[in-house]
């Protein structure tokens, strides 16, 4: 559904300009070419790419998927086949479509970082950077960048430096305070924020009595996260100026207007993806609805409307 004169989606996320404030989440949307039969990817305000390391990842050992009530785990492991062979594979074919294209990054050290940040760089179709900060900094022992303000501030600093593209970060919610990790982020010079990450969880079989995911541990998303998600997204909203995409649960268009009610500028569709390919379509057709109901010219003024007034 196009802007009409009277009500516009349009966005400005850190500098990608979109048609919509509606992307895909990392990670559930793969090279976006996995998707193209049943979503026309130039409706969407922006295609996520999962994440890209500097060499191919072979990701974990199976099991790595399963559901759970109200939602999924996780333990892919950021399988990917790296920078080189996404520019050279996966981007051309994204390359005909009107759609910005933001690649989500992951390493396990600052260099691995800047390698596939500054290979990015030089790419033509590539529209910004997300850093996906919740890896293993091997140099740390192994803490994720994520958890650390120290160390993400560090990260977001010197990516910065290296690049021109615009640069949103993806904070986890494994943290005991993320706005810390938020404003630390934002004085390294970040554009925006990407909230919230999966929340670590895992599931146990009592029959066998051994973990159902060869990991063990994995990535908890869907809608039993949204509660937790628009929490976080309130408190980094009051925190930083830079503006905030907000995910986590999002299965409709209802899901959607209370992330940007709490503070996001934009929202991304995750988990959905598995169970409606057309989930970021509805979004966009119920967003557009609401703000025809509510006589509002732009989605911008919902943004941060939260009432908390007794």
């Amino acid at each position: 559904m196009m802007d009409t004169e009277n009500f516009s989606l349009n966005v400005n996320i850190g500098g990608i300009r979109m048609r919509n404030p509606v992307m895909t989440a990392s990670g559930t949307f793969g090279y976006g070419s996995e998707y193209a039969d049943f979503v026309d990817l130039n409706r969407l305000g922006a295609v996520v790419m999962k994440g890209v390391t500097s060499v191919p990842w072979p990701g974990n050992p199976m099991n790595r998927i399963m559901e759970t009530p109200s939602g999924m785990l996780n333990a892919i492991g950021l399988q990917n086949v790296g920078v080189d062979g996404f520019i050279s594979e996966k981007l051309p074919y994204l390359r005909q479509f009107d759609v910005p294209v933001i690649v989500n990054v992951c390493g396990k050290t600052v260099e691995e970082y800047l390698t596939v940040v500054e290979k990015l760089s030089s790419a033509d179709g590539v529209a910004g950077v997300e850093l996906n900060i919740s890896c293993p900094n091997l140099d740390c022992g192994g803490m994720s960048f994520g958890v650390d303000a120290t160390l993400a501030h560090q990260l977001v600093t010197e990516v910065k430096a290296r690049t021109h593209l615009p640069l949103l970060v993806k904070l986890s919610p494994n943290v005991t305070d993320i706005t810390v990790i938020a404003r630390a982020i934002e004085d390294a010079g970040a554009d925006a924020l990407s909230a919230i990450n999966t929340l670590l969880g895992m599931a146990i079989n009592a029959e066998t009595r051994k973990p159902e995911l060869a990991n063990i541990t994995g990535g908890l998303s869907g809608p039993a996260i949204k509660p937790v998600a628009l929490r976080l997204v309130w408190e980094v909203y009051k925190s930083v100026s830079i503006p905030i995409v907000g995910m986590g649960g999002i299965m409709n268009a209802t899901d959607a207007l209370e992330f940007f009610i709490a503070g996001a500028s934009a929202v991304a569709i995750g988990t959905a993806n598995f169970v409606n390919p057309k989930a970021s379509l509805e979004v966009i057709e119920g967003l557009h609805a609401y703000l025809e109901k509510m006589n509002m010219k732009s989605i911008n003024e919902l943004v941060g409307s939260l009432d908390v007034d007794v």
